[in-house]
């Protein structure tokens, strides 16, 4: 849902407004292109899904103050993101020590992987619009989960493009950031 600030204006938001918006409600907004996009509340399986990998790194020795839920990542322009899991490398872990807001300034080394699920009519976003700017943030790993399709697609940033691979059923997901993980796709689906 797109969130209209004033219907009188035709001006856009910027990075810094979005920054400084409060509506006096807890909502959580993505911006793209100025405008001001409401993140819905997660479905169960969504949330369960996004619990399951926080806990399957952490299983693969990632410590806790690497690895985040629901940081905002500005990406392009006046995009700001909010994947549903975020893995920091230790610069980036370190460039956020003391941040007021869990967000991952364009300034800022670029995480090591996100992890988008995707929601009930957001699919062109997570498979168009975030790919094309989580690879123009040069993001070695982007995972879409598509609880929809049943199928996870894993993203691997290789000579400045993202090369695909999709995973169904018991296939074994590989990832060339945590090569020692050991997941099916249904096992990522599922949550559990």
């Amino acid at each position: 849902m797109t969130v209209t600030l004033d219907k009188n204006s035709s001006l856009t938001m910027t990075l810094e407004e979005f920054f400084n918006y409060d509506d006096g409600t807890d909502a959580m907004y993505e911006l793209e292109d100025g405008d001001l996009i409401l993140m819905t509340a997660e479905s169960e399986i969504n949330r369960r899904i996004a619990m399951f990998l926080l806990a399957c790194f952490l299983q693969q020795g990632v410590p806790a103050y690497r690895l985040s839920m629901k940081t905002e990542i500005v990406t392009t322009g006046s995009r700001v993101r909010v994947p549903d899991l975020v893995v920091f490398s230790e610069d980036l872990a370190i460039a956020m020590e003391g941040a007021k807001r869990s967000t991952v300034m364009s300034e800022m080394p670029s995480p090591l992987l996100v992890v988008e699920v995707v929601s009930p009519n957001q699919s062109s976003r997570d498979y168009r619009h975030k790919r094309s700017e989580y690879g123009a943030r040069g993001i070695a790993e982007y995972w879409i989960v598509d609880p929809i399709l049943g199928q996870v697609t894993v993203l691997e940033w290789v000579d400045g493009l993202y090369e695909e691979k999709v995973y169904k059923g018991e296939q074994a997901i590989a990832s060339i950031v945590f090569t020692e993980l050991r997941l099916t796709a249904t096992q990522v689906l599922r949550g559990s």
